[in-house]
Protein backbone atom coordinates (compact mmCIF):
# COMPACT_ATOMS: atom_id res chain seq x y z
CA UNK A 1 0.00 0.00 0.00
CA UNK A 2 1.33 3.58 -1.17
CA UNK A 3 0.12 6.33 1.21
CA UNK A 4 0.02 9.72 -0.11
CA UNK A 5 -0.18 13.14 1.54
CA UNK A 6 -1.36 16.29 -0.17
CA UNK A 7 0.00 19.61 0.61
CA UNK A 8 -2.79 22.18 -1.12
CA UNK A 9 -5.99 20.74 -1.31
CA UNK A 10 -7.40 22.71 -3.69
CA UNK A 11 -9.39 22.55 -7.14
CA UNK A 12 -6.34 20.33 -8.39
CA UNK A 13 -5.62 18.55 -4.96
CA UNK A 14 -9.22 17.55 -4.69
CA UNK A 15 -9.52 16.23 -7.89
CA UNK A 16 -6.29 13.89 -7.41
CA UNK A 17 -7.95 12.44 -4.57
CA UNK A 18 -11.08 11.99 -5.71
CA UNK A 19 -9.33 10.36 -8.98
CA UNK A 20 -7.35 7.90 -7.12
CA UNK A 21 -10.39 6.72 -5.13
CA UNK A 22 -12.68 6.60 -8.31
CA UNK A 23 -10.18 5.20 -10.35
CA UNK A 24 -8.88 2.81 -7.31
CA UNK A 25 -9.62 -0.29 -9.64
CA UNK A 26 -7.57 0.66 -12.74
CA UNK A 27 -5.32 2.51 -11.22
CA UNK A 28 -4.19 -0.41 -8.47
CA UNK A 29 -3.87 -3.05 -11.46
CA UNK A 30 -1.20 -0.56 -13.47
CA UNK A 31 0.57 0.24 -10.27
CA UNK A 32 0.71 -3.36 -8.92
CA UNK A 33 -0.41 -1.98 -5.51
CA UNK A 34 -3.00 0.15 -4.06
CA UNK A 35 -2.23 3.82 -3.73
CA UNK A 36 -4.45 6.20 -0.99
CA UNK A 37 -4.59 9.60 -0.45
CA UNK A 38 -3.85 9.55 4.03
CA UNK A 39 -3.69 13.30 4.81
CA UNK A 40 -4.31 16.76 3.18
CA UNK A 41 -2.73 20.25 4.13
CA UNK A 42 -5.08 23.09 4.05
CA UNK A 43 -5.52 27.19 4.57
CA UNK A 44 -8.40 27.41 5.20
CA UNK A 45 -10.19 24.38 7.93
CA UNK A 46 -13.69 25.31 7.52
CA UNK A 47 -14.02 24.47 4.20
CA UNK A 48 -15.60 21.04 2.98
CA UNK A 49 -13.74 19.54 0.31
CA UNK A 50 -15.90 16.46 0.19
CA UNK A 51 -13.53 14.21 0.83
CA UNK A 52 -13.10 11.00 3.09
CA UNK A 53 -9.19 11.98 4.47
CA UNK A 54 -7.66 13.59 7.31
CA UNK A 55 -7.29 17.27 6.75
CA UNK A 56 -4.81 19.49 8.44
CA UNK A 57 -3.91 23.31 8.44
CA UNK A 58 -0.09 22.06 9.27
CA UNK A 59 2.41 20.99 7.21
CA UNK A 60 4.44 19.23 9.17
CA UNK A 61 1.71 16.49 9.80
CA UNK A 62 2.37 15.44 6.58
CA UNK A 63 5.96 15.91 6.43
CA UNK A 64 6.69 13.92 9.53
CA UNK A 65 4.56 11.32 9.09
CA UNK A 66 6.55 8.00 8.46
CA UNK A 67 3.52 6.56 7.06
CA UNK A 68 3.63 9.08 4.18
CA UNK A 69 5.40 7.40 1.09
CA UNK A 70 4.45 10.14 -1.23
CA UNK A 71 4.21 13.80 -1.07
CA UNK A 72 1.92 15.93 -3.63
CA UNK A 73 2.96 20.15 -3.48
CA UNK A 74 0.21 21.94 -5.01
CA UNK A 75 0.51 24.62 -2.88
CA UNK A 76 1.96 27.09 -5.38
CA UNK A 77 4.18 29.96 -4.62
CA UNK A 78 8.53 29.54 -5.13
CA UNK A 79 10.08 29.93 -1.76
CA UNK A 80 7.60 28.52 0.75
CA UNK A 81 7.14 25.61 -1.29
CA UNK A 82 10.81 25.00 -1.91
CA UNK A 83 11.01 24.84 1.98
CA UNK A 84 8.79 22.13 1.98
CA UNK A 85 9.76 19.78 -1.16
CA UNK A 86 13.63 20.14 0.02
CA UNK A 87 12.04 18.51 3.65
CA UNK A 88 10.58 16.30 2.05
CA UNK A 89 12.99 15.02 0.09
CA UNK A 90 15.54 15.04 2.62
CA UNK A 91 13.44 13.19 4.58
CA UNK A 92 13.20 10.47 2.10
CA UNK A 93 9.92 10.99 0.39
CA UNK A 94 9.19 10.48 -2.88
CA UNK A 95 7.75 14.12 -4.33
CA UNK A 96 5.26 15.09 -7.01
CA UNK A 97 4.61 18.71 -8.21
CA UNK A 98 2.57 20.79 -10.33
CA UNK A 99 4.12 23.96 -9.09
CA UNK A 100 6.15 25.28 -12.61
CA UNK A 101 6.79 28.39 -10.71
CA UNK A 102 9.03 26.39 -8.22
CA UNK A 103 10.96 24.44 -10.60
CA UNK A 104 11.36 27.45 -12.90
CA UNK A 105 13.55 28.88 -10.11
CA UNK A 106 14.74 25.86 -8.41
CA UNK A 107 14.72 22.78 -10.63
CA UNK A 108 18.82 21.99 -10.83
CA UNK A 109 18.89 22.28 -6.60
CA UNK A 110 16.14 19.76 -6.36
CA UNK A 111 17.69 17.58 -8.77
CA UNK A 112 20.76 17.85 -6.55
CA UNK A 113 18.79 17.09 -3.54
CA UNK A 114 16.20 14.22 -4.69
CA UNK A 115 19.28 12.03 -5.95
CA UNK A 116 17.88 8.67 -6.62
CA UNK A 117 14.69 9.64 -4.45
CA UNK A 118 11.42 10.13 -7.22
CA UNK A 119 10.42 13.46 -7.72
CA UNK A 120 8.21 13.79 -10.59
CA UNK A 121 6.47 16.86 -12.03
CA UNK A 122 4.38 16.46 -15.26
CA UNK A 123 1.56 18.47 -14.32
CA UNK A 124 3.72 21.39 -14.15
CA UNK A 125 3.83 21.92 -18.01
CA UNK A 126 1.67 22.43 -19.87
CA UNK A 127 -1.74 20.08 -17.84
CA UNK A 128 -3.17 16.92 -19.29
CA UNK A 129 -0.80 16.58 -21.87
CA UNK A 130 2.28 13.88 -21.26
CA UNK A 131 5.25 16.12 -22.73
CA UNK A 132 7.67 15.76 -19.84
CA UNK A 133 7.63 11.81 -20.42
CA UNK A 134 7.76 12.76 -23.97
CA UNK A 135 10.59 14.90 -24.04
CA UNK A 136 12.41 12.52 -21.11
CA UNK A 137 11.97 9.56 -22.23
CA UNK A 138 10.13 8.87 -25.73
CA UNK A 139 12.76 10.93 -27.40
CA UNK A 140 15.45 10.77 -25.56
CA UNK A 141 17.48 9.67 -28.67
CA UNK A 142 17.39 12.45 -30.34
CA UNK A 143 18.82 15.62 -30.18
CA UNK A 144 16.36 18.41 -30.08
CA UNK A 145 15.87 20.95 -32.86
CA UNK A 146 13.29 22.97 -31.52
CA UNK A 147 10.17 23.20 -29.16
CA UNK A 148 7.71 26.09 -30.37
CA UNK A 149 4.50 25.62 -28.36
CA UNK A 150 0.52 27.24 -27.15
CA UNK A 151 1.37 27.00 -23.45
CA UNK A 152 -1.30 29.05 -22.01
CA UNK A 153 -4.74 28.93 -22.31
CA UNK A 154 -5.66 32.40 -21.60
CA UNK A 155 -4.20 34.26 -24.13
CA UNK A 156 -4.62 31.40 -26.91
CA UNK A 157 -8.72 31.77 -25.60
CA UNK A 158 -7.76 35.78 -25.92
CA UNK A 159 -6.40 35.39 -29.66
CA UNK A 160 -8.72 33.23 -31.00
CA UNK A 161 -11.51 35.23 -29.81
CA UNK A 162 -10.18 38.27 -31.49
CA UNK A 163 -9.30 36.89 -34.76
CA UNK A 164 -12.74 34.94 -35.06
CA UNK A 165 -15.32 37.71 -33.99
CA UNK A 166 -13.38 41.14 -33.95
CA UNK A 167 -13.45 41.21 -30.15
CA UNK A 168 -10.97 43.61 -28.57
CA UNK A 169 -8.26 43.37 -26.09
CA UNK A 170 -9.91 44.93 -23.29
CA UNK A 171 -13.47 42.90 -23.73
CA UNK A 172 -12.08 39.73 -24.28
CA UNK A 173 -9.84 40.06 -21.03
CA UNK A 174 -12.58 40.56 -18.90
CA UNK A 175 -14.65 37.82 -20.57
CA UNK A 176 -12.15 35.74 -19.95
CA UNK A 177 -11.85 36.50 -16.26
CA UNK A 178 -16.14 36.51 -16.15
CA UNK A 179 -15.30 32.66 -17.46
CA UNK A 180 -11.96 32.15 -14.71
CA UNK A 181 -9.68 31.92 -17.66
CA UNK A 182 -7.78 34.59 -16.17
CA UNK A 183 -7.64 35.53 -13.18
CA UNK A 184 -7.75 39.05 -11.57
CA UNK A 185 -4.94 40.05 -12.01
CA UNK A 186 -4.23 38.45 -15.05
CA UNK A 187 -0.36 39.81 -15.71
CA UNK A 188 1.32 36.48 -14.93
CA UNK A 189 -0.80 34.97 -18.04
CA UNK A 190 -1.21 37.45 -20.42
CA UNK A 191 2.26 39.06 -19.34
CA UNK A 192 3.93 35.75 -20.84
CA UNK A 193 5.23 34.72 -17.16
CA UNK A 194 3.08 31.71 -17.15
CA UNK A 195 4.58 30.05 -20.31
CA UNK A 196 8.22 31.44 -19.92
CA UNK A 197 8.47 29.11 -16.43
CA UNK A 198 7.10 26.19 -18.58
CA UNK A 199 9.44 26.60 -21.91
CA UNK A 200 12.67 26.87 -18.65
CA UNK A 201 11.47 23.29 -17.57
CA UNK A 202 11.12 21.77 -20.90
CA UNK A 203 14.75 23.58 -22.05
CA UNK A 204 16.25 21.95 -19.30
CA UNK A 205 15.13 18.60 -20.28
CA UNK A 206 16.20 18.80 -23.95
CA UNK A 207 19.22 21.38 -23.98
CA UNK A 208 20.48 21.09 -20.12
CA UNK A 209 20.14 24.67 -20.15
CA UNK A 210 19.87 26.46 -16.55
CA UNK A 211 18.19 29.87 -16.61
CA UNK A 212 15.84 32.06 -14.93
CA UNK A 213 12.89 33.55 -16.32
CA UNK A 214 15.16 37.12 -15.64
CA UNK A 215 17.57 35.44 -18.45
CA UNK A 216 14.95 35.48 -21.51
CA UNK A 217 12.75 37.33 -23.40
CA UNK A 218 9.15 37.29 -22.06
CA UNK A 219 7.01 39.38 -23.70
CA UNK A 220 3.41 38.64 -23.19
CA UNK A 221 -0.36 39.71 -25.61
CA UNK A 222 -1.06 43.03 -23.84
CA UNK A 223 -0.16 45.39 -26.63
CA UNK A 224 -2.09 43.21 -29.58
CA UNK A 225 -4.60 45.12 -30.73
CA UNK A 226 -7.85 44.66 -33.36
CA UNK A 227 -5.77 46.53 -36.03
CA UNK A 228 -2.74 43.94 -35.51
CA UNK A 229 -4.82 41.32 -36.09
CA UNK A 230 -6.89 42.10 -38.92
CA UNK A 231 -3.33 43.03 -40.91
CA UNK A 232 -2.06 39.21 -39.99
CA UNK A 233 -5.18 37.75 -41.32
CA UNK A 234 -5.27 40.18 -44.32
CA UNK A 235 -1.81 38.68 -45.23
CA UNK A 236 -2.43 34.95 -44.15
CA UNK A 237 -1.36 35.09 -40.28
CA UNK A 238 -2.82 34.19 -37.36
CA UNK A 239 -1.11 35.99 -33.52
CA UNK A 240 -0.28 33.59 -30.74
CA UNK A 241 1.64 33.69 -27.72
CA UNK A 242 4.59 31.20 -28.01
CA UNK A 243 7.19 29.43 -26.41
CA UNK A 244 9.92 29.19 -28.34
CA UNK A 245 13.28 26.79 -27.50
CA UNK A 246 15.80 26.82 -30.92
CA UNK A 247 19.15 25.41 -31.08
CA UNK A 248 21.28 27.39 -33.31
CA UNK A 249 24.70 25.51 -33.63
CA UNK A 250 26.11 26.05 -29.92
CA UNK A 251 23.64 28.26 -28.64
CA UNK A 252 19.47 27.65 -27.75
CA UNK A 253 16.97 30.74 -27.81
CA UNK A 254 14.55 31.04 -25.65
CA UNK A 255 11.71 33.12 -25.81
CA UNK A 256 7.94 33.68 -24.99
CA UNK A 257 6.23 36.23 -27.03
CA UNK A 258 3.56 36.49 -29.31
CA UNK A 259 3.64 35.79 -32.83
CA UNK A 260 2.51 35.93 -36.13
CA UNK A 261 2.44 32.38 -37.96
CA UNK A 262 1.36 31.14 -41.05
CA UNK A 263 -2.52 30.41 -41.39
CA UNK A 264 -1.55 26.61 -42.90
CA UNK A 265 1.20 25.85 -39.87
CA UNK A 266 -0.46 23.23 -37.61
CA UNK A 267 0.15 25.38 -34.63
CA UNK A 268 -1.80 28.01 -36.16
CA UNK A 269 -4.77 25.97 -35.80
CA UNK A 270 -4.99 25.75 -31.81
CA UNK A 271 -7.90 27.49 -31.13
CA UNK A 272 -9.27 28.11 -27.35
CA UNK A 273 -8.26 27.57 -24.27
CA UNK A 274 -6.39 24.56 -25.67
CA UNK A 275 -2.43 23.81 -25.19
CA UNK A 276 -0.28 22.20 -28.39
CA UNK A 277 3.63 21.80 -28.77
CA UNK A 278 5.92 20.98 -31.26
CA UNK A 279 8.82 19.09 -30.49
CA UNK A 280 11.31 19.02 -33.86
CA UNK A 281 13.95 16.06 -32.87
CA UNK A 282 16.94 15.43 -35.44
CA UNK A 283 16.30 11.80 -36.24
CA UNK A 284 12.29 11.59 -35.39
CA UNK A 285 11.19 14.77 -37.25
CA UNK A 286 8.57 16.69 -35.60
CA UNK A 287 5.89 15.44 -33.59
CA UNK A 288 3.01 17.74 -32.19
CA UNK A 289 1.29 17.40 -28.60
CA UNK A 290 -2.43 18.57 -28.28
CA UNK A 291 -4.32 18.61 -25.10
CA UNK A 292 -6.00 20.90 -22.43
CA UNK A 293 -3.27 22.27 -20.58
CA UNK A 294 -5.09 23.00 -17.47
CA UNK A 295 -8.29 22.37 -14.93
CA UNK A 296 -8.60 20.64 -11.93
CA UNK A 297 -9.73 16.96 -13.78
CA UNK A 298 -6.88 17.28 -16.92
CA UNK A 299 -3.98 18.11 -13.94
CA UNK A 300 -4.69 16.22 -11.68
CA UNK A 301 -4.78 12.76 -14.26
CA UNK A 302 -1.03 13.94 -15.05
CA UNK A 303 -0.17 13.89 -11.10
CA UNK A 304 -1.65 10.55 -10.68
CA UNK A 305 0.01 8.89 -13.62
CA UNK A 306 3.60 10.55 -11.71
CA UNK A 307 1.94 8.56 -8.36
CA UNK A 308 1.51 5.53 -10.59
CA UNK A 309 5.14 5.50 -11.43
CA UNK A 310 6.48 5.83 -8.36
CA UNK A 311 4.40 3.27 -6.93
CA UNK A 312 5.97 1.30 -9.58
CA UNK A 313 9.39 1.99 -9.38
CA UNK A 314 10.17 3.13 -6.23
CA UNK A 315 12.68 5.49 -8.13
CA UNK A 316 12.83 8.57 -10.09
CA UNK A 317 14.38 8.29 -13.82
CA UNK A 318 17.20 11.16 -14.07
CA UNK A 319 14.70 14.38 -13.10
CA UNK A 320 16.07 16.73 -16.00
CA UNK A 321 16.36 13.80 -18.18
CA UNK A 322 20.32 13.98 -18.07
CA UNK A 323 22.54 11.28 -16.56
CA UNK A 324 25.43 12.74 -16.56
CA UNK A 325 26.41 16.28 -18.14
CA UNK A 326 26.02 16.38 -22.13
CA UNK A 327 29.26 17.07 -24.18
CA UNK A 328 29.63 20.07 -26.13
CA UNK A 329 27.23 21.98 -23.54
CA UNK A 330 24.69 24.59 -24.84
CA UNK A 331 24.28 28.05 -23.99
CA UNK A 332 22.02 30.23 -23.73
CA UNK A 333 22.15 32.92 -27.01
CA UNK A 334 21.71 36.61 -25.79
CA UNK A 335 18.36 37.96 -26.28
CA UNK A 336 20.03 40.70 -28.54
CA UNK A 337 21.87 38.27 -31.22
CA UNK A 338 17.73 36.51 -32.27
CA UNK A 339 17.11 36.75 -35.70
CA UNK A 340 13.36 36.97 -37.03
CA UNK A 341 10.46 38.89 -39.36
CA UNK A 342 8.82 41.51 -37.37
CA UNK A 343 5.82 43.64 -37.61
CA UNK A 344 5.48 46.76 -37.07
CA UNK A 345 2.97 49.29 -36.02
CA UNK A 346 3.47 52.68 -36.34
CA UNK A 347 1.11 55.72 -35.19
CA UNK A 348 2.14 58.85 -36.96
CA UNK A 349 1.05 62.37 -37.69
CA UNK A 350 -0.61 62.48 -40.87
CA UNK A 351 1.60 64.85 -42.82
CA UNK A 352 3.68 65.29 -46.15
CA UNK A 353 7.41 63.72 -45.36
CA UNK A 354 6.78 61.33 -43.02
CA UNK A 355 6.85 58.11 -44.55
CA UNK A 356 9.98 59.31 -46.19
CA UNK A 357 11.66 59.56 -42.81
CA UNK A 358 10.65 56.53 -41.79
CA UNK A 359 11.81 54.64 -44.35
CA UNK A 360 15.28 56.24 -43.66
CA UNK A 361 14.90 55.28 -40.28
CA UNK A 362 14.85 51.41 -41.71
CA UNK A 363 17.62 51.93 -43.84
CA UNK A 364 20.10 53.15 -41.29
CA UNK A 365 19.37 50.72 -39.08
CA UNK A 366 20.17 47.89 -41.86
CA UNK A 367 16.01 46.80 -41.59
CA UNK A 368 14.45 45.41 -44.60
CA UNK A 369 11.01 46.18 -45.34
CA UNK A 370 8.62 43.65 -46.73
CA UNK A 371 4.89 45.30 -46.95
CA UNK A 372 4.05 48.51 -45.89
CA UNK A 373 0.16 49.69 -45.21
CA UNK A 374 -1.14 53.14 -44.26
CA UNK A 375 -4.24 53.48 -42.08
CA UNK A 376 -5.82 56.16 -41.34
CA UNK A 377 -6.64 56.86 -37.63
CA UNK A 378 -8.23 60.20 -37.65
CA UNK A 379 -8.09 63.40 -39.33
CA UNK A 380 -4.35 64.04 -38.46
CA UNK A 381 -2.91 60.55 -37.54
CA UNK A 382 -2.11 57.40 -39.33
CA UNK A 383 -1.32 54.05 -38.39
CA UNK A 384 1.61 52.70 -40.12
CA UNK A 385 1.11 48.71 -40.64
CA UNK A 386 4.95 47.36 -41.79
CA UNK A 387 6.45 43.67 -41.79
CA UNK A 388 9.98 43.23 -42.46
CA UNK A 389 12.52 40.94 -43.90
CA UNK A 390 14.82 38.56 -41.45
CA UNK A 391 16.64 41.29 -38.92
CA UNK A 392 18.86 41.33 -35.63
CA UNK A 393 16.54 41.83 -32.47
CA UNK A 394 19.04 44.50 -31.30
CA UNK A 395 18.89 46.43 -34.54
CA UNK A 396 15.29 46.42 -34.33
CA UNK A 397 15.00 47.40 -30.51
CA UNK A 398 17.68 50.83 -31.41
CA UNK A 399 14.98 51.08 -34.20
CA UNK A 400 12.24 51.35 -31.65
CA UNK A 401 13.95 53.69 -29.57
CA UNK A 402 15.05 56.39 -32.03
CA UNK A 403 11.42 56.11 -33.42
CA UNK A 404 10.05 57.08 -30.01
CA UNK A 405 11.52 59.98 -29.74
CA UNK A 406 10.31 61.82 -33.04
CA UNK A 407 7.89 64.36 -32.95
CA UNK A 408 5.64 62.93 -35.30
CA UNK A 409 5.38 59.64 -33.89
CA UNK A 410 2.36 59.39 -31.20
CA UNK A 411 3.46 56.59 -29.28
CA UNK A 412 6.09 53.59 -28.48
CA UNK A 413 5.51 51.69 -32.02
CA UNK A 414 4.06 47.89 -31.20
CA UNK A 415 6.22 45.27 -32.36
CA UNK A 416 5.25 41.13 -32.91
CA UNK A 417 8.13 38.77 -34.34
CA UNK A 418 6.93 36.81 -37.10
CA UNK A 419 7.40 33.13 -37.06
Amino acid sequence: MIKVGIIGVGTVGTSVAQILKDNADVISARAGQDIEVKSGVVKNLNKDRGLDIVITDNVDDVLNDSEIDIVVELMGGVEEAFGVVKKALKSGKAVVTANKALLAYHRYELQDIAGTIAFEYEAAVAGGIPIITALRDGLSANHIESIVGIMNGTCNYMMTKMANEGVAYDDILQEAQDLGYAEADPSFDVGGFDAAHKLLILASIAYGIDAKPEDILIEGIQDVSSEDVAFAKEFGYVIKLLTIAKKDGSEVELRVHACLIKQDEMIAKIDGVMNAISVVGDKVGETLYYGPGAGGDATASAVVANIIDIARSGKSTPMLGFDKPMEGTLTLKPSAEIKSKYYLRINVSDKTGVLAKITKIFEIHNISVETMLQKSTSDISANLLISTHIAKESNIQDMISELEKLDFVNSKPVMIRIV
